[in-house]
């Protein structure tokens, strides 16, 4: 069974790198371009990297002025997705 985290701290790093403390202390670097990389919402937060490093702490997650954020779980446990993932349809060749 998973325990349920919240991100208490989240530091921005190189390009789309961040470095976030979960409730558990667990300290991990992570890459969020593969989770801002698609979706309107998330549109300024990578096409402006003064927007991206404007991310705070809201609800035990990271987010950011536009109300973009990322379930605090999906960066905690590598193996989790996000939801709207199993929604979009793979391109046909």
């Amino acid at each position: 069974m998973m325990q349920l985290m919240d991100i208490v701290a989240a530091e921005p790093l190189e390009g789309f790198h961040v470095r976030l403390t979960f409730t558990d202390h667990t300290t991990r670097e992570v890459d969020l371009w593969p989770y801002i990389h698609r979706g309107p919402i998330f549109a300024p937060v990578r096409d402006d990297v003064a927007f991206f490093r404007q991310m705070e702490i809201r609800d035990g997650t990271i987010a950011w002025p536009n109300g973009a954020d990322i379930d605090p779980n999906v960066l905690y446990y590598p193996e989790l997705h996000p939801a709207a993932w199993a929604h979009e349809q793979t391109p046909s060749p």
